[in-house]
């Protein structure tokens, strides 16, 4: 994906504080080990530029590198909250992409082990080293779980709707995105509604994405809404919204 924003390096608010983990201490032991051993330099300049620098890359295929996670989690424990942030953050501490994709995968697989309180973690995560790579695996698998777990969430979702991060607003609009049935669809239409006018290609891209996606689950109901609102939504909103109408 090559159109849109420049990828955002750092976040300019502090992180959350780092909870102290043992078997965080495990995990990044092997992780750190592993990893830089399986790196390709060539590769890792390719995924570079193909991810517009965002940060830099081992080079470690993708099949390689989850055979390798496996290889670093093999007999761990499951995990706890304060373990899954300690995992995270310190994976997102490290330059390498590769590592983030762990600790997306990581949260990915254990996102039931955390809670509502788990959300200025998903934050910082959200608004650092942002790019679609990561921050749609922590919408659609880590935040959408968190607010079906406790819909109270939902308004957490519709602060970061408003939020002037568009990663943050592009997560509100997409955490809804494998609910099908079970989705708030008055919230749907309204985050769409309220971001047509968006000017980033990130933004006006996730409208049609998610509309797309319900229009699995309900065809007419998107169909409808694209035909009321098609004054107000971008072009690109549109075509992807009714890509498959």
């Amino acid at each position: 994906m090559s159109q849109g924003a420049e990828p955002v390096k750092e976040s300019a608010a502090p992180g959350p504080g780092l909870p102290r983990s043992v078997l965080a201490d495990t995990v990044l032991e092997r992780l750190t080990e592993l990893y830089p051993a399986a790196a390709d330099p060539v590769r890792a300049r390719s995924a570079a530029a193909y991810m517009k620098h965002v940060a830099p890359f081992l080079g470690i295929p993708t099949p390689r590198r989850r055979a390798l996670s496996r290889t670093v989690l093999e007999g761990t424990e499951r995990p706890a909250e304060t373990d899954c942030a300690a995992i995270a953050l310190r994976c997102w501490a490290l330059p390498e992409r590769e590592y983030h994709y762990f600790a997306a995968d990581y949260l990915r697989r254990h996102v039931a082990r955390c809670s509502s309180g788990f959300l200025p973690v998903l934050r910082h995560l959200v608004t650092t080293v942002s790019w679609w790579d990561t921050v749609d695996i922590l919408a659609a698998h880590v935040a959408g779980p968190l607010v079906a777990a406790d819909p109270e969430l939902g308004r957490t979702m519709d602060e970061w709707i408003e939020d002037d991060d568009l990663w943050i607003a592009r997560t509100a609009l997409l955490h809804q995105l494998r609910f099908k049935e079970a989705t708030d669809t008055r919230r749907l239409f309204a985050y769409c509604l309220r971001r047509a006018e968006h000017p980033d290609f990130f933004i006006r891209k996730a409208i049609g994405w998610c509309l797309r996606e319900y229009s699995k689950t309900d065809p007419q109901a998107v169909r409808d809404f694209v035909e009321g609102a098609r004054d107000r939504l971008a072009p690109l909103s549109v075509r992807e919204a009714t890509k498959h109408l």
